[in-house]
């Protein structure tokens, strides 16, 4: 082996090592590091929904509850929650400082909707769900009047076959029509 090879290696060694441990022993304590940097996620409310009927105050099971959070003018994103058997939709990740529309939907029941602004770290929102009213009308004066349309799914009404009189019976053409038989004297 030649003499260049045995020391020049050890050297390149040295060198290399003497001037990299520096910089990477420095690099997480320098602001020049560049790596992924940690953001903490955003503050978050916990938000309860009570949901009942307004007419008994009993609780709705399984109703749907969609919010849609926005905050500084941008929409976050719509979560929807189905409600327990006590009526209560729970949700803890809502950005606290936000906008949130709280919309519910529950079978038999006219749609909520209503905007709550959640600057607090906690709360509870009760909501009474109220039975389908007629449509609000610029000609006809509805308001407060009770639905003529029952909830759920709505079947077309039929008009109802009248039955046919026997003298009105009609015959096929292939066929003549026969006299009614006579009743046999006694």
């Amino acid at each position: 082996m030649s003499l260049n090879r045995i020391v020049g290696f050890p050297l390149l060694l040295l060198a290399l090592t003497s001037f990299a441990a520096p910089t990477l022993g420095n690099c997480q304590d320098s602001k020049e590091y560049r790596g992924r940097k940690y953001k903490a996620p955003p503050e978050t409310s916990h938000i309860v929904v009570h949901v009942a009927k307004n007419s008994n105050g009993k609780p709705i099971a399984n109703a749907a509850v969609v919010f849609n959070p926005t905050k500084d003018g941008k929409d976050i994103g719509s979560l929807e929650i189905k409600t327990d058997p006590d009526g209560n939709a729970t949700i803890d990740v809502i950005p606290t400082g936000s906008m949130v529309r709280v919309q519910i939907i529950a079978n038999g029941f006219a749609t909520y909707a209503e905007d709550f602004l959640i600057s607090e770290s906690s709360r509870d929102i009760a909501v009474k769900m109220l039975r389908p009213q007629e449509q609000i009308s610029a000609y006809v004066d509805n308001q407060g009047k009770v639905s003529e349309r029952k909830p759920g799914v709505q079947e077309p009404v039929k008009p109802s076959a009248k039955p046919a009189s026997p003298d009105a019976a009609p015959s096929s053409p292939s066929q003549p029509a026969s006299p009614a038989p006579a009743a046999p004297k006694q």
